[in-house]
């Protein structure tokens, strides 16, 4: 009786491991989305990266002041996120491919790394480089082909060369755009898409921002 009851936990114990193996882990995907710009965020958008749409503002109705940050938990599963955010002047910024299972802050701005693992402070994605740097990433979320691109600084008198050259930005794709450090930090931008509509954005301000996703 003793060796059938020995036997019998000692079936019990194997089964309950392998159930906890066959049980897939729950994803740490939460983190801390930190505003280090000196911009106030009007809304901020976190989607799995094997997604193509944002999804809902999580800030509802609320912001995010600068030097702030909120607890963000969301409500799927997968560790490789995207995150985007906006700021009050129309400016956005977004963080592409995350592992937000191995990291506990996203930072935005210059205010500090762009994502820290463990809290160690090791860094995975950076901000700005360098505060009064005008120059980003452009990024296409107008869902149609761009074939051309201009951006110049709001203190000069003519749009300058062709950004794309002989090349064209599809939806979802996204060029760097280098703009002279002149202390300004606001810059003109301007798109011709394929079918010759032309569209313009006056006084966007980027020294900000690591990436602006044009709509």
């Amino acid at each position: 009786m003793r060796r059938a009851l020995t036997a019998a936990f000692a079936l019990a114990a194997v089964a309950a491991l392998l159930g906890a193996a066959a049980t897939p882990a729950v994803a740490q995907n939460r983190f801390w989305l930190v505003n280090g710009t000196g911009a106030q965020i009007q809304e901020a958008y976190v989607s799995p990266s094997r997604l193509s749409n944002w999804g809902p503002d999580i800030l509802g109705a609320g912001v995010l002041p600068p030097g702030q940050q909120v607890w963000v938990t969301p409500n799927f599963g997968d560790c490789m996120l995207d995150v985007r955010v906006r700021y009050a002047n129309g400016a956005e910024d977004t963080r592409m491919g995350v592992n937000a299972c191995s990291l506990t802050r996203i930072v935005f701005g210059s205010g500090g790394a762009g994502a820290t693992v463990g809290g160690a402070g090791a860094t995975i994605s950076p901000g700005r480089a360098a505060v009064g740097n005008p120059s980003f990433t452009f990024v296409n979320h107008s869902g149609a082909v761009i074939r051309e691109l201009y951006v110049s600084l709001t203190t000069q008198r003519n749009w300058g060369r062709d950004r794309l050259g002989a090349n064209v930005l599809a939806p979802g794709q996204s060029i760097g755009v280098g703009v002279p450090a002149r202390g300004v930090c606001t810059v003109d931008i301007r798109v011709v898409y394929m079918n010759g509509a032309a569209a313009e954005r006056r006084g966007v301000e980027t020294c900000s921002i690591g990436a602006y996703g044009w709509q």
